[in-house]
């Protein structure tokens, strides 16, 4: 199984066996992934047919470049001038330069601060550099290329997924927590509940992932979702150093 190729805060690897139990139900069914983050799920799940959307439209040009073979030719060093070098460059470069946004994003998520992906509401990244000793840099994806090939990348508002009856989507997104700037548009409250209504019109089988808040397992028991708990790995410390257990909860639909 191919390892995710970023680092991603909020990934869900260590989810992949309760997942593979559910996916098994339904294997010719195509994943759907609203917002498919890391990839940690779609790289352990490993479909024929996959539709993965995500708003941040850096992340889904990386992923379409990796399909295309995507090597790096660019200087990576675990450096702090050079990190604020790129970021600038990063943010100051136009759009329809794919490949080279492909490789400075890699480089960013890769140097920067605890795998975090952020961006302010005029749309630049603005994570620190990392506090990391040693990083293993990659240049050359062409082992995640025909892993890719067969898979759909999209980058648009849930909202605007085309769903057929026969997919099998896992939702995971941004988490009901006061920090949700994974994107220029951010996702609030209002956001949550569309996508609640949103996933429970669908047919098959469905499942999302969030933080188990006295408000998530409100909306989705209402919506007729059966519910179960567990203890997450947190990923990211807000006090110090201390790292905790978060607990969890997974809506289930179609099962």
């Amino acid at each position: 199984m191919l390892k995710p190729p970023l680092k991603w805060a909020g990934g869900k690897r260590w989810l992949i066996p309760k997942l593979l139990k559910l996916w098994k139900q339904f294997p010719e069914y195509r994943l759907v992934e609203p917002f498919c983050g890391g990839l940690s799920v779609a790289l352990g799940l490993n479909p024929q047919q996959a539709l993965l959307n995500d708003l941040n439209p850096a992340l889904i040009n990386f992923y379409r470049q990796l399909q295309q073979g995507l090597t790096i030719d660019l200087p990576l060093a675990n450096d702090e001038q050079l990190y604020y070098q790129y970021r600038k460059q990063f943010n100051d470069i136009a759009a329809h330069n794919e490949v080279e946004r492909a490789q400075l994003f890699y480089y960013l998520n890769r140097t920067g601060y605890n795998g975090l992906c952020r961006f302010n509401k005029s749309g630049g990244y603005n994570v620190p550099f990392g506090r990391y000793k040693t990083i293993n840099y990659v240049d050359d994806f062409a082992s995640y290329q025909a892993v890719l090939s067969q898979w759909e990348f999209s980058n648009t508002d849930f909202a605007n997924l085309t769903i057929q009856q026969n997919d099998f989507i896992y939702a995971d997104p941004p988490y009901d927590v006061p920090f949700r700037q994974y994107s220029q548009q951010g996702f609030d409250w209002d956001d949550q509940v569309r996508l609640a209504e949103w996933l429970a019109k669908h047919d098959g089988p469905v499942v999302l992932s969030n933080q188990a808040t006295d408000k998530i397992k409100k909306l989705y028991r209402e919506l007729g979702f059966s519910l179960r708990y567990l203890d997450a790995p947190r990923t990211i410390s807000c006090k110090g150093n201390k790292r905790q257990s978060a607990r969890e909860v997974l809506a289930l639909r179609g099962f």
